[in-house]
Parts: structure tokens; C-alpha cells; sequence
């Protein structure tokens, strides 16, 4: 077995329990019955924020609740805790059905967990883990995995130097367990002395502009001699390639993402950035807004996996990324999720890989 997987697989292990546990005892309370199965299920979407892939994860779950022919009410907190609260406390006061709650700060969100359940409303943590044992489902990408397959992929191609670690929002739960990976994976390089670990920073709300500062304080400080930036997502890659760019660095060295935005993909496809761990958005939505509606109706989730959140073990479905990088971006065209077009639309013409 290929030794830098070895740690991985080990953390991996520590997330996954072989059954589902039974939900609280708040389910026996007269407030929590089941909505009747004829009844239209109204669901209240609580959004951190719009950006970046977040666009197309409202579009998905409003559309997949039409074809179930349940109602989606969305709001976003635009990265503020106080107003996702709020937003909240009126999704329970207007009396949703259930909650799918992609939260800013796990932590602060567990009281808005507190305050639906006692309720008798069912919730699912959206993309990010809220950390509270009385979440129904946590559905969600396997970010243990991503971050993995980055410091794998930096590692595979940048096997010695000095090494950058630009993390995601250190309030963001999924930022926490890529970190957790990124340097188990790396640690064995670390520890024969071929990786140099010189800055690793978190970037404040995933903020791009951190990471460029990040990026420019690195390369300055270190001469620029750095072989690898590990960026969790693309907007924080976008930042370190600014910061290669001007020091007519793009290009040489390697910069990972997640997310496979758009904007990263034209940039793999223009020789900027090394990768992106692509999570699919359409299963993600899809599942989530069906565990949204058969918790809402009563009804039992079909999954084996568990997530431990505080406590306890709560259900967790999962969707599995993938790397994508020069070799392989039309993955992403032949899911359906960008256009070709789109993607080369820098690349002349007789340079780009023949059309699907």
C-alpha cells in the first residue's frame, strides 16, 4: 500500500461507525410527529453565503424540492453568525417542516439546532458539520478525503522543498478536517526532512484577499524559493496565484483547490493552477433535499455511515470527490457541470483537447 495513504486512512477510520444510531428521544414528543405524507412540505434553506459554488447549491435544492413537490424558503447570512440565528428563529417561528442549515460557524449553530428540535423540527447540516449530537443527517462531501487527495497530489509532483498551507475559515468544520489531512498525509515527508512546512495560515472566511496576503508574506519571506502551494479551495488558490503572478511565478509552481469553479477550471486549462478536487453539487443537493422531506414525513434515512459530531455518532451521507486537473477536465463538461466552451475559453483553438 502506498505509504502516503496510510495516514489518511487511519483518520478516515476514526469518522465512520457501522450503524446508524437512534435519533434523540425528542422524536417521541407530541411537537415532533411526522408531517402527514399528502401534506406539501415546506423547507427552510439556511445559507452561510452566495459565493463562489454556493450559487449553484441554491439553485439544485430548490429545483430537486420542486420535483418533490415541496416548498424551499431560502435565506442567506452573508458569513454573519447573528443573522443566521435570526434567519433561523424565523424559519421556526413560521413553522418549516424541516431545516437544511449549510452553517457559517458550526459551533454558534448548535444553539439554532436547540432551539428547532425542541421544536420537533428535523435538521440537516448542509456541507459543513454543525456540531451538535441532535442533527438528524449530516449530508456532505468527504473533505477528509479532499484534503488528502491535495497534499497527495502536491507531494506527487513537488516531492521536496518548502511547502505553503493556506487553510480554509478556521470556523468552518470541513476547513478543520482537511487541515487534519492535509498534514497527515504530508507528515512523513515532513518528518524525513524532504517537506519544509515554511507558513500555514487560515484564510478568514475563505477569503481570497487572506490568501494572497498569505501567499506574497510566504514568497517574500522565503525568496520565493516555494515548490507548493496546498490552498483547501479555489478562491484561496486564486489568492496564491495573484501572488505568483507577480512575481512571474504562475505556472511553476504547484497550487492545489477544491470546488472546480469555473474560474479554476480556466486556470488549470491555462497552466496556473495544478488541480481541483471537483465535489459534485448535484448529488449533494439532491440528497439532501430528499433526506429533508422523508425526515419531514417521518420517514427512515437510508444510510449506514456515521459522522460523529460532539458525542455522538449522527447519520452521514456522503458523496465522494475526485481530482481533476489538466488531464482530465472534460470530467466536468461530460458531468454536465460546465461548458466547454467556458472552460478553453482562453486556449486557442488548435491547443484545446478535442470536443466530447
Amino acid at each position: 500500500m502506498n505509504k502516503l495513504l496510510l495516514p489518511a486512512i487511519i483518520v478516515l477510520s476514526s469518522f465512520f461507525a457501522g450503524c446508524v444510531q437512534t435519533p434523540t428521544d425528542q422524536s417521541k414528543t407530541a411537537a415532533n410527529q411526522p408531517a402527514k405524507s399528502d401534506k406539501k412540505i415546506k423547507i427552510g434553506f439556511s445559507m452561510d453565503t452566495l459565493k463562489e459554488h454556493w450559487v449553484k447549491d441554491k439553485e439544485l435544492v430548490e429545483k430537486r424540492a420542486a420535483e418533490l413537490g415541496a416548498d424551499v424558503v431560502t435565506n442567506v447570512a452573508e458569513s454573519n453568525d447573528e443573522r443566521q440565528l435570526q434567519q433561523i428563529d424565523d424559519f421556526i417561528t413560521q413553522g418549516v417542516d424541516v431545516l437544511v442549515i449549510a452553517p457559517h460557524n458550526g459551533q454558534v449553530m448548535a444553539t439554532a439546532v436547540d432551539k428547532a428540535k425542541a421544536k420537533g423540527i428535523p435538521v440537516v447540516s448542509y456541507d459543513r458539520l454543525i456540531l451538535s449530537d441532535k442533527i438528524d443527517v449530516l449530508v456532505s462531501h468527504l473533505h477528509s478525503l479532499a484534503g488528502q487527495m491535495q497534499a497527495d497530489y502536491a507531494l506527487k509532483n513537488a516531492p521536496k522543498g518548502k511547502y505553503v498551507m493556506i487553510y480554509g475559515a478556521p470556523t468552518d468544520q470541513n476547513a478543520l478536517l482537511m487541515k487534519e489531512n492535509q498534514l497527515a498525509t504530508l507528515k512523513p515527508a515532513v518528518d524525513r526532512g524532504d517537506v519544509q512546512i515554511v507558513t500555514e495560515q487560515h484564510a478568514k472566511n475563505w477569503s481570497p484577499e487572506d490568501a494572497l496576503k498569505i501567499a506574497e508574506n510566504a514568497l517574500t519571506q522565503n525568496q520565493n524559493q516555494i515548490v507548493a502551494f496546498v490552498c483547501s479551495n479555489d478562491g484561496t488558490a486564486s489568492g496564491a496565484i495573484q501572488a505568483l503572478k507577480k512575481q512571474n511565478l504562475a505556472g511553476k509552481v504547484i497550487v492545489t483547490g477544491m470546488d472546480a469553479e469555473l474560474s479554476a477550471l480556466q486556470r488549470i486549462a491555462d497552466g496556473e493552477q495544478s488541480m481541483t478536487v471537483y465535489k459534485p453539487i448535484k448529488p449533494l443537493a439532491y440528497a439532501a433535499v430528499e433526506a429533508a422531506v422523508k425526515l419531514a414525513r417521518g420517514e427512515k434515512l437510508e444510510t449506514t455511515k456515521t459522522m460523529k459530531a460532539v458525542d455522538r455518532e449522527v447519520p452521514f451521507i456522503f458523496i465522494e470527490p475526485k481530482i481533476v486537473d489538466k488531464s482530465n477536465l472534460l470530467d466536468v463538461v461530460n458531468d454536465g457541470a460546465e461548458k466547454y466552451e467556458d472552460i478553453f475559453i482562453h486556449v486557442p483553438e488548435n491547443q484545446r483537447p478535442k470536443k466530447p
